[in-house]
């Protein structure tokens, strides 16, 4: 069954410790912080976003994606400080194929803390249940233990490793591909 859905605004998702809100312009400096540094965007790229253009580029870019329904990006907001502490986005979105990509960032203070994994279930039912996606992907590089283990424990299925990738400038990185069908999410949500 197709469902047809066009998005005309980033919606909020909210957990009891973050609020998910479309990205701006003006989230440039704070997403800067962290998306400019090397040790955070190891397992992403090896060219991190340079400068406030830079960043502000990337934002207008994905901000166009999401006006062709293509991506939908988040800010992650802690709700205590109401800081900027990470990205979140579905990309490679197709509706037609009822698909999507995942990729996330967070700052290293929040890392390794939980709150990606407070994070994840919400963003996984707004895609499965909301958008009705068949299929999410999690494509990782291989050494990206915390990422891997978060999958995992959602009941994402190791598709297969595409070995050598990408190159970072120094060595190649193979890359392991995991996702996530509705039917498969619906089984662990009646649990």
């Amino acid at each position: 069954m197709e469902k047809d859905v066009r998005l005309e605004a980033i919606p909020e998702l909210e957990t009891p410790r973050f609020l998910l809100r479309g990205m701006r312009l003006l989230d440039a400096q704070s997403l800067l912080v962290f998306m400019s540094d090397h040790d955070t965007m190891k397992y992403l790229t090896p060219h991190p976003v340079q400068g406030l253009e830079g960043m502000k580029k990337m934002i207008a870019k994905s901000l166009s994606q999401f006006e062709q329904q293509k991506e939908i990006p988040w800010v992650i907001i802690d709700k205590k400080t109401e800081e900027v502490i990470g990205m979140f986005r579905f990309h490679k979105l197709h509706f037609w194929h009822r698909k999507a990509e995942l990729e996330a960032v967070l700052r290293k203070d929040f890392q390794q803390k939980g709150a990606m994994t407070e994070i994840f279930k919400e963003v996984l039912s707004f895609g499965f249940q909301t958008l009705g996606l068949n299929r999410i992907v999690g494509d990782i590089f291989a050494d990206n233990i915390g990422s891997r283990r978060l999958l995992e424990k959602y009941g994402f299925h190791k598709d297969g490793t595409l070995r050598q990738t990408d190159f970072d400038g120094e060595r190649y990185h193979d890359t392991i591909v995991y996702s996530l069908l509705h039917s498969e999410f619906c089984k662990i949500e009646n649990k």
